[in-house]
């Protein structure tokens, strides 16, 4: 059976404060393991708009070592999927340096390399990403592309050459937008990502990032993703499970509700969350009333020193 890592993409944002995060916050207080203690895995957004540090990234390793079974997976950095000049071999060398504390500590989920809706296949580009394949190899690299020309078989084989995890995504469906599935090409892991369904939002010129990704997905949209996630995990041994619909913590709320219908856990949830989610209370209320026994209201104190 899959293990099945589930958690938002990023956790430094001023709209979860209150929401999320406790208003009185103790003293010490780092978001990243107060979020551990419900969810299975992070994606690192940072690293997308500046290079990592080893410093840095062994500080989050030290955080997280209350929790020794928790993953994050790490974006590449921009220079490497959204500028048109071809890769430099000393940046991705950089990149590497700046990881190895989380890939020496086994706390390195995957890369991800993530392209845009206008990233289109063309020979060219075809050959722009088995470069990058060839820049990270040996590492976890999974790859995201929006736009459906994508979706054929041949690029399946490739990335199964290349052992790279094509990442299944939802998205505001447009014409020529990759459409929902359940693709694996990697044995060991296979990656979702949730980006929300904002079509208004998603492709307006003025819209900011809390615009695009303002969206809470229903129960409903969700269970139609239980059963691909599922599929996923009896191909592979692990499937990572990212909500990027961050706005006011929909994203967490979201992530909670995946990982319950998934596994059937008893988890904890933030109070904070349910206040401001009801379908978690409802949930929760549930629960109270003997029909089921899968979230504790009262999550326990922290293990590590805030």
């Amino acid at each position: 059976m899959a293990r099945y890592y589930i958690g938002p993409a990023g956790w430094s944002y001023a709209d979860w404060e209150g929401i999320v995060y406790p208003p009185d916050k103790p003293r010490g207080f780092h978001a990243l393991p107060y979020l551990a203690r419900f969810i299975d895995i992070i994606e690192v957004n940072s690293t997308f708009y500046r290079q990592p540090t080893a410093a840095l990234t062994l500080s989050w390793v030290r955080k997280l070592e209350p929790f020794p079974e928790f993953l994050l997976a790490v974006k590449l950095h921009q220079v490497f999927s959204h500028e048109k000049r071809e890769a430099d071999p000393r940046e991705a060398d950089e990149f590497k340096r700046g990881i190895e504390p989380l890939r020496a500590a086994s706390r390195l989920a995957a890369l991800l390399l993530q392209f845009p809706w206008s990233f289109a296949q063309t020979p060219a580009h075809v050959q722009r990403l088995e470069g990058l394949f060839r820049l990270f190899s040996g590492y976890p690299l999974a790859v995201e592309v929006r736009h459906a020309s994508w979706a054929t078989p041949d690029f399946h084989r490739l990335l199964e050459e290349h052992r790279v995890a094509f990442c299944n995504i939802d998205q505001p469906l447009f014409p020529n937008s990759l459409q929902p599935g359940a693709v694996v090409t990697h044995p060991e892991f296979s990656y979702v990502r949730f980006h929300g369904r904002n079509r208004r939002d998603w492709f307006r010129k003025d819209a900011g990032r809390d615009d695009r990704y303002n969206y809470l997905y229903s129960r409903d949209e969700l269970e139609d993703w239980v059963g691909r996630i599922k599929s996923l995990g009896s191909k592979s041994a692990k499937v990572f499970i990212i909500t990027n619909n961050h706005y006011r913590g929909q994203a967490m709320a979201n992530a909670l509700q995946i990982k319950n219908m998934l596994t059937g856990e008893k988890l904890d949830i933030p109070r904070l969350l349910l206040k401001q989610f009801p379908v978690l209370k409802d949930i929760v209320d549930r629960i109270k009333a003997g029909q089921l026994d899968l979230f504790r209201d009262h999550p326990p104190e922290s293990k590590e020193k805030d």
